[in-house]
């Protein structure tokens, strides 16, 4: 008996097997050099929205431009100082021309480069012939585009005097989708300035910002709006013209300054939204920032501050001590004030009046955007002030420590003004998205202390359901 053999394959199907196999190598070796051209080739932009939306933006997705001239750049670049770093920022200061020896006048390695505007004599101009530089402000659109940086995903623009929060700055546009079209910035706190160049517009002083393909449109069309708006006084409103124009209104971000007061600004920065602060201007109309020291020292005291938890800083919480009744409102990093009595959480965060109207002469121009609170008449009654002095980090965590202003006053066992140094406890904020999107204002407690000389406070998030009054 034979044994049973298997039957073998026909050769039709040994042929289909290997020409499946053939194919499926054919397939996968395909598959592999679209991948590599993808990945190397300009094809790359077919997938390109998609690593933007989950890369965060950075101070390296920013090109910045800063409007100055010859005379006034020796002295504000000292501002600029305060703000720039070369390793990570791009961008330039617009001159009308170099400064002689310009060299000696620009650290490289601390200031951004120069860069002298081009000539705008072919430009109508009818609101006097002092004020032409202002058509500089409006092509420094297009002279930014012009410059042709990679990877920009916004332009911001300010004036000489402007100093930035950069990281604050940075975390203020990461809310946006800087594929679209927005137009970022700030109005002027002052009634009179808004009315006559515009509630809509960004001023320049408090600095506006531009999403990258804006700001190429605005680019293409500028000098033609620069020509149909010659009865305009500034630079901005062409800006804010044009992209009217082109359909697009300014995003109002209160963490942009213009800062149109004089004087003494203690009310406006301890009153600062709840926001993160973005910038500063008006540096030479205001007093120092601190009592006994020079606009510059003290801007360079403030930023001590500011560099160790920039989120933080102005940011105000009020918290109430029950034993003596006091009201305690801290701006942090750079003033607290003691009310001697109770005072209503909405009270304790208005403006308190202690600068000095931009102009005189018109109702207008005393009337502001946010509510005041006057000043009592005699300074004894007023709120006892402490001035930042110093800040130390651990793991985390920050102590600043705040110093009692001389003010020439009587007082009592009760008085806020036995205290001399007030320390605040708080942890380094990093605001979410969510955070940044629906602020909240932070709480604050008094700690116990056996020091009748000092008060420590301590910062935390509030509670769900907690409640910023006096518990009696």
């Amino acid at each position: 008996m034979q044994p049973v053999q298997s039957p073998t394959k026909p050769p039709s199907s040994s042929r289909l097997i290997n020409l499946i196999k053939v194919l499926s190598l054919i397939l996968i070796v395909y598959l592999f050099i679209l991948l590599f051209i993808l990945s190397t080739s300009k094809y790359s932009s077919l997938y390109s929205p998609l690593q933007e939306l989950s890369t965060p933006t950075k101070l390296e997705h920013i090109v910045f431009g800063i409007f100055t001239s010859q005379d006034s750049w020796p002295k504000s670049k000292e501002y600029v100082k305060l703000w720039w770093n070369s390793r990570t920022m791009r961008g330039c200061a617009f001159l009308d021309k170099l400064p002689p020896n310009a060299d000696s006048y620009n650290d490289t390695s601390s200031l951004p480069p120069l860069f002298v505007s081009e000539d705008t004599s072919q430009f109508r101009y009818t609101h006097g012939a002092q004020h032409r530089f202002q058509i500089r402000i409006a092509r420094m659109v297009l002279e930014a585009v012009a410059r042709n940086h990679s990877n920009v995903r916004w332009y911001v623009f300010g004036d000489d005097n402007t100093v930035f929060i950069t990281e604050n700055l940075v975390k203020t546009l990461s809310k946006y989708d800087h594929r679209l079209w927005h137009y970022i910035g700030a109005n002027s706190e002052n009634l009179e300035q808004n009315r006559e160049f515009g509630y809509k517009m960004a001023f320049l002083g408090a600095g506006f910002a531009i999403s990258s393909p804006l700001a190429k449109v605005l680019a293409r069309v500028i000098d033609s709006c620069i020509d149909r708006y010659a009865h305009l006084y500034g630079g901005d409103a062409r800006v804010f013209a044009c992209l009217a124009e082109l359909g697009v209104g300014m995003i109002h971000e209160p963490g942009f300054h213009q800062f149109d007061i004089r004087g003494n600004a203690l009310g406006l920065l301890t009153a600062h939204p709840v926001t993160p602060l973005v910038s500063i201007h008006s540096l030479d109309q205001i007093d120092p920032l601190f009592p006994r020291m020079n606009t510059l020292p003290a801007l360079q005291h403030f930023f001590r501050a500011a560099n160790a938890d920039p989120q933080r800083v102005l940011q105000q919480t009020v918290c109430y001590d029950r034993w003596f009744s006091w009201t305690i409102s801290v701006s942090w990093g750079y003033a607290i004030q003691v009310f001697p009595n109770h005072v209503y959480l909405p009270d304790a965060i208005k403006v308190a009046e202690t600068f000095r109207h931009w102009r005189r002469g018109n109702p207008f121009t005393e009337a502001y955007v946010f509510n005041t609170r006057e000043l009592h008449p005699d300074q004894c009654a007023r709120p006892t002030i402490f001035f930042f002095e110093k800040i130390s980090k651990s793991k985390g965590r920050t102590r600043t420590t705040y110093k009692r202003s001389y003010v020439n006053c009587s007082y009592d066992s009760g008085s806020p003004r036995k205290i001399k140094e007030i320390r605040v406890y708080a942890h380094k904020m990093d605001l979410t998205k969510k955070q940044l999107q629906v602020p909240r204002r932070q709480c604050c407690s008094v700690l116990p202390s056996s020091n009748n000389k000092a008060l420590d406070v301590a910062i935390r998030e509030c509670k769900e359901e907690e409640l910023i009054y006096l518990h009696l």
